[in-house]
């Protein structure tokens, strides 16, 4: 879908890289979102002390409730695994957010942002599973009994093939169709406020989403650490 203004790509076209920019939006708002987290992880991490400030408070609140609701689903073994399941949440959790402002793009509305979101927690998955399990973990994939192998083994290869499909293209599609109302509905009667139910509807939406991947992906991660029955 072209949009008919992004800021971003305009600058860029004024520094001379606009066919880059209209190419890959996606990875010039990546970028966007990227330098934004870490100025309020810097803003909220200069001043740590045992008298929260406003920005220390909010990170605590978010944080902790997100742990603890990881812990209650990996138990205390899979704490170590919440840096990496927490970043990914906040991040797509951005993306989706920003594409509510105008004249931002949403990354996630690209395949190529999901898909850069999913492989990373399916391959990482694997390597829990060696962590725990070293060459034993490839039990998880040949069943309960050998004769079943040649059935077991194809459709488990065929599961974790169809995860970094499930979580690329839920996330995408979502996404994708939210910014496609949202750009029918500016050019038939941005006026007339109408599209602001559904930009409203969109916060929900890109929790929802960014919580889905969060969900699955600690899922993932859990049944790698369990043995194989």
């Amino acid at each position: 879908m072209e949009h008919p203004y992004l800021f971003f790509v305009k600058f860029f076209e004024l520094i001379g890289l606009g066919h880059f920019a209209h190419a890959y939006p996606h990875v010039i708002y990546s970028w966007v979102i990227m330098a934004l987290l870490i100025v309020l992880g810097v803003i909220a991490t200069k001043s740590i002390s045992m008298i929260p400030s406003k920005a220390q408070n909010v990170f605590e609140v978010v944080l902790s409730g997100m742990e603890d609701f990881m812990i209650s689903v990996t138990g205390e073994e899979g704490r170590w695994l919440f840096p990496i399941a927490a970043t990914v949440f906040i991040y797509i959790f951005v993306c989706n957010l920003i594409g509510l402002v105008p004249g931002f793009f949403p990354p996630t509305a690209s395949l190529n942002t999901t898909l850069s979101c999913a492989l990373p927690v399916v391959i990482f998955t694997h390597i829990i599973g060696l962590k725990y399990h070293g060459v034993k973990y490839i039990k998880h994939f040949l069943g309960p009994v050998w004769w079943m192998i040649p059935i077991i083994l194809p459709i488990e290869l065929i599961g974790h093939i169809a995860r970094i499909l499930s979580l690329t293209f839920r996330l995408f599609g979502n996404m994708m169709g939210h910014e496609l109302v949202l750009g029918i509905l500016f050019g038939l009667a941005g006026l007339f406020f109408a599209p602001l139910p559904i930009m409203a509807l969109g916060i929900f939406v890109s929790l929802v989403q960014a919580f889905v991947f969060f969900l699955l992906s600690i899922m993932y991660f859990t049944g790698a650490m369990e043995h194989a029955h």
